[in-house]
């Protein structure tokens, strides 16, 4: 093969975290391509990626299944032995007038899981009998959408934060559903990272010869071209934009040089947060009736009765995914907007590295709000004892979900921008 020819059919990519452009090299099993200058990973390669990847979602969906059908967690309290199914954890907000809660417990719990899982599914095997992209595209653009919001690994911690809890009302049991709920936390997180988008896609829609005039090295922005975020493929724009905007030539995904206006968005987004951040620890977050007496826990409240109870390890990770980690991210988040637009005392490598740490922590914050529909659906033994989510549940959850959301819209391109046009510059 020609010089010429090698240079056509390379693959290029454009970082999704820095824009710089990169030619992936031929991977084997277990190798993976990261950017040269933010590290970020571009692609990675699985032995057997489809039998893979359909092995573990298939797995991981009857667990899931399995997990549903029988009883999660059973106490005895005093004689009145209670039982619960994974399902009540959500219905039973319901019952308590906190649908809101109730249907995102549900859906980053179970149905966006299970959706994944289906997705993975479907589109493995039409990759597998080779049946034409058909709905399959649909399936692999929502794929980097639905991950942030699955959250079984975090709902299992908050699992076993509440048996510490339980444990000092009565005598608790682990039902098949707890273990099987753990084998499918475990299996969704392999199927997660058994998936390469970027291989998908070259299955899907092939690999279409990139512009001859797209240089390595250098940002795409910088040669009036764009990577394409659902896909990966760097597309050259034309002089003019088309009356219905640029468009990715193998996805069809609606193609923008900069997240359209990502810093007023963030802002707007932090602004609601902190604000809902008042409410949901000044009220309580949950409430227990017992033998006709009410105690209302505020976030804080209930860490120090966790630690004055001996359960300095639980209050310590109520504390620090309760408290500190979203002040931490709102913080980091405030920081990284205006550095966006001010080069600061930070190299954008730095900057790059705090950025990633919003999207790791920001999640494990709906770690109490697990807990609470959990104590919840279980204890409710009417005046002898039960309980309530307090009004501080919607407005936390609130603060998590728009804190993700802020994360999310935030488009960390920027803080390579504003050092400059240099490539090499860290």
């Amino acid at each position: 093969m020609t010089t010429e020819n090698k240079t056509k059919w390379r693959r290029l990519r454009a970082c999704s975290a820095c824009d710089l452009v990169s030619a992936i090299p031929v991977l084997r099993p277990g190798e993976h391509a990261c950017c040269p200058r933010c590290g970020h990973v571009l692609a990675r390669r699985h032995l057997h990626p489809v039998q893979r990847s359909l092995a573990l979602a298939i797995s991981a969906l009857l667990s899931l299944l399995i997990a549903i059908a029988f009883p999660f967690i059973s106490m005895d309290t005093n004689g009145l032995d209670t039982q619960i199914e994974l399902p009540q954890t959500a219905m039973t907000l319901v019952d308590v007038h906190q649908p809101i809660v109730a249907f995102i417990v549900s859906c980053t719990a179970i149905v966006l899981p299970a959706l994944y899982l289906t997705g993975v599914i479907l589109m493995q095997a039409n990759v597998l009998r080779r049946v034409p992209r058909a709905y399959s595209d649909v399936i692999a653009r929502l794929f980097s959408r639905l991950h942030p919001w699955m959250m079984a690994d975090v709902f299992m911690i908050a699992a076993l934060v509440s048996l510490v809890k339980l444990t000092e009302i009565g005598e608790v049991q682990l039902g098949v559903s707890f273990w099987a709920y753990c084998v499918f936390a475990l299996l969704l997180l392999m199927t997660t990272r058994s998936v390469d988008i970027d291989w998908l896609w070259y299955r899907l829609a092939g690999e279409p010869p990139p512009d001859l005039r797209i240089r390595c090295g250098i940002s795409a922005a910088a040669q009036h071209a764009i990577g394409c975020t659902t896909c990966g493929l760097v597309n050259a724009l034309p002089a003019t934009t088309p009356p219905n905007g640029h468009i990715c030539s193998r996805c069809g995904s609606h193609l923008h040089m900069r997240k359209p206006n990502s810093v007023e968005f963030t802002w707007a987004l932090l602004l609601t947060a902190v604000i809902l951040y008042i409410p949901a620890n000044a009220y309580p977050m949950m409430i227990t009736t017992s033998l006709g007496q009410t105690h209302a826990s505020t976030i804080i409240g209930g860490m120090i009765e966790l630690w004055q109870h001996g359960s300095e390890p639980i209050a310590v990770v109520i504390f620090v995914a309760s408290v500190l980690v979203p002040i931490i991210k709102v913080l980091i988040l405030v920081l990284l907007s205006w550095l966006s637009q001010h080069p600061g005392p930070l190299n954008a490598q730095q900057k790059t590295r705090l950025y990633r740490l919003t999207e790791l922590i920001g999640r494990w914050s709906m770690v109490d709000v697990f807990v609470v529909a959990i104590m919840v659906a279980l204890i409710q033994s009417g005046n002898l004892m039960s309980v309530f989510p307090g009004p501080a549940a919607l407005a936390f959850c609130a603060v998590v979900i728009i804190t993700m959301l802020a994360a999310m819209t935030f488009d960390p391109r920027l803080l390579w921008d504003t050092q400059g046009n240099t490539h090499d510059r860290t």
